[in-house]
Parts: C-alpha cells; sequence; structure tokens
C-alpha cells in the first residue's frame, strides 16, 4: 500500500457534514445539501473514517444507533473504535489491530461481517458491517467508508427459531418414543416377535429420517444423506462393503419429501435383507440417482434400486406395507410414480419423484407481491 498520499483529515472544521462546499459553488453545493439529506435520511448507518481511523462524519442513523452525536465523537479525538468498539461483551478490552471493520484500511480490502459495537449507555449490541475502502484519483487509499445495522433483531428471531426447533425436535422424539411404548404393552405376550421387530425396525427408520432434518432445522435434507442414513444399518452389519453401490449427485430435499424417500428405501432394504439379494452372501445392491428437469420447471429425482445375486425372485401374492408405501404415496402425495418389478435376477424399482421447492407454502406468492 503506497505511503505518499493526502489523507482526510479529522479536524473541527468537520462537525459540518461533508463540509467541503459553500453556497457560492452553486450546482455544487446544491449537490452536496441532497447528498447529506439522502444520508440523513438513510436507514443505514454510516460512518466515514481518515487515514487514523477517526471518525470525520457519521450520519443521523450513526448518531441513533451508537447514542454518539459527530460533534461529541469529534471532541474525542481518537479512533471511533475506541468508542463504539473498544471491549468484547466478556469486559476484556479489544484492541483496534484485531477489529475485523478497521481492517479494511491497512489491507485494501472490502470487510463484511458481524461484530459487537458498545452503546454510550454501556450496552453490548450485535451490527452487521460493510467496510469499503475510500481512495483518492491516484488510487491511494485516503480513509474508509463503514455501513452498519443493528441485527439484534434477527439474532432474537435467529434464537427464538433455534428454540422452537430444538423444542420440535424434541416432542417428535417423545412422540416416536410414546409410540413404541403404546406397540411394547400392546405387544407383550404375543408369540410373533418378527411383528414387533418389524414395527420397531420402521420406528428406527422414521427417527433416522428426521435424525437428517433435524441437522438442517427441518428446512430441508441432502438427497445423499437421507440415502446414506437408510442404508446405514445394513452397511454397518456387512464386512463386505463392496455389496452396496450408492451414486448421485446431491441435492436438497423438502423434509416431506425426504421422510417419505428414507421410508421407501427402508422398506427396499428390509424386503432385500428377509428375501433378497442381501439374504445371501454374494448378493448385490445399486442405488443410483439422476436429476433433470420437468415441463412445468420443476426439479426431478430418477431413483433406481436393483438387486443381483440373490435367490430366484417370486412375484408375490399380495401386496404388503412397503409395496403400498412406494407404489401409492409417492404418485398420491408428490405427483410422482413408483414401480416395482419381480424379475427372477432380482428385485428393482424405479421411482420419480417432483422435487417440491424448498420454503414455506406461499413463499412465491409473497415474493412476488414485494417485487416492484
Amino acid at each position: 500500500m503506497p505511503n505518499s498520499r493526502q489523507p482526510l483529515q479529522s479536524s473541527s472544521a468537520a462537525s459540518t457534514p461533508l463540509a467541503s462546499l459553500r453556497r457560492g459553488a452553486g450546482q455544487l453545493f446544491e449537490t452536496e445539501r441532497r447528498l447529506n439529506a439522502v444520508l440523513d435520511n438513510a436507514s443505514v448507518s454510516i460512518f466515514l473514517m481518515d487515514d487514523r481511523q477517526h471518525c470525520i462524519y457519521m450520519n443521523r442513523a450513526a448518531e441513533a444507533l451508537t447514542g454518539w452525536t459527530l460533534p461529541e465523537v469529534l471532541a474525542r479525538n481518537c479512533p471511533l473504535h475506541d468508542i463504539v468498539h473498544h471491549s468484547y461483551p466478556d469486559g476484556r478490552p479489544f484492541p483496534l489491530e484485531e477489529c475485523a471493520i478497521d481492517r479494511a484500511f491497512p489491507e485494501n480490502n472490502q470487510e463484511r461481517g458481524e461484530e459487537v459495537f458498545v452503546h454510550r449507555d454501556g450496552r453490548f449490541f450485535p451490527v452487521g458491517f460493510t467496510a469499503s475502502p475510500i481512495r483518492d484519483d491516484s488510487a491511494n487509499i485516503i480513509g474508509t467508508i463503514i455501513e452498519v445495522r443493528d441485527i439484534s433483531d434477527e439474532k432474537a428471531a435467529s434464537e427464538r427459531q433455534r428454540l422452537l426447533i430444538n423444542e420440535l425436535n424434541h416432542r417428535v422424539k417423545n412422540t416416536l418414543a410414546t409410540v413404541q411404548s403404546i406397540a411394547a404393552q400392546t405387544f407383550r405376550g404375543q408369540t410373533d416377535q418378527a411383528v414387533r421387530a418389524v414395527f420397531d425396525a420402521r420406528m428406527a427408520a422414521l427417527s433416522n429420517a428426521h435424525n437428517v432434518l433435524v441437522e438442517d432445522n427441518w428446512e430441508s435434507a441432502s438427497l445423499r444423506g437421507v440415502v446414506t442414513r437408510a442404508l446405514a444399518p445394513h452397511l454397518l452389519a456387512e464386512v463386505d462393503g463392496d455389496r452396496f453401490r450408492y451414486e448421485g449427485p446431491d441435492a436438497r430435499l423438502h423434509p416431506k419429501v425426504a421422510v417419505t424417500l428414507a421410508m421407501a428405501l427402508h422398506e427396499l432394504m428390509t424386503n432385500a435383507a428377509k428375501y433378497g439379494a442381501l439374504s445371501v452372501p454374494e448378493g448385490r445392491v445399486a442405488v443410483t440417482w439422476t436429476l433433470g428437469d420437468r415441463e412445468d420447471g420443476r426439479h426431478r429425482l430418477d431413483l433406481a434400486w436393483e438387486e443381483r445375486g440373490g435367490p430366484p425372485v417370486v412375484p408375490p401374492t399380495r401386496r404388503g406395507f412397503g409395496s403400498r408405501l412406494i407404489e401409492r404415496q409417492l404418485p398420491m402425495e408428490f405427483d410422482g410414480s413408483a414401480a416395482l418389478a419381480f424379475d427372477p435376477a432380482g428385485v428393482s424399482c424405479r421411482m420419480t419423484i417432483p422435487l417440491t421447492p424448498l420454503g414455506w407454502v406461499g413463499q412465491d406468492a409473497v415474493a412476488a407481491r414485494s417485487t416492484p
């Protein structure tokens, strides 16, 4: 960074915002007047710093944000950091050289991020900032312009959302545990423990699907994560990892799609372990998928399940829960399609699922109304 430059100066003359012109300057004065009007009516706080990190201008929003007026800041004759950013929330001193906001000047870079300011009354509050270097006609850095906004409401809303999601996760887990407890009481004394084992396995698959959603705050789930979680119980039990092959691009799935797909994969895996390719050592399972586009503009997931090397397949005489889940729920709930094929060489399944757009219901309509 060049050492020779004409710095912006912090002086008593700076008490008048952007005081560099006089009324006799005609059009230039009018331009300055309009600029001051824009800055003082802006909702974002704006600070103008010289090469010593002293503030030489702050708009009305900045004064309201910090509790300090421009004349008071100028009278302190010290870096703005020492007035509004001098301490960490735990009370430790915050050295100027550690400040990301002031780093924009010496490093000649635009800096963005979040920090915590100290109000004049001593309270701390979070802010989002953008700090950009100011250059003269020779490209020398002569100061910094900083835009700051109070993000206290955003932080509070995010914390409330986190607490609500944690409560939702807790209640889902409690609900699943309650259902398992009811099942335990219902199945007590029953001689057919296989029925209980199937039920418990399905509950575990549902719980695993919810775990994938928990990791992303119930907003979406990783397609690859859903597949690997569904296969995980059987993958861990296998010594030969080559028995499984899963391949395809990752994508974000709507929570409803994630849960249904996880349950469908669980049913296919369970059937393969009991009767199909995974019931014998030489059997193999492949799960492959691709992503495409539909005519209505939505994305589409095409997933294929294929078993090979297992016992000769005999078509079932009746459809069980797994078959109904796959062949009926996908078309009914997502306008997709699913087809199970019981070929002698191995069971296969083809699923086509339109991917529901992420976000809450009505989001697109609201966004359209807010677009000028």
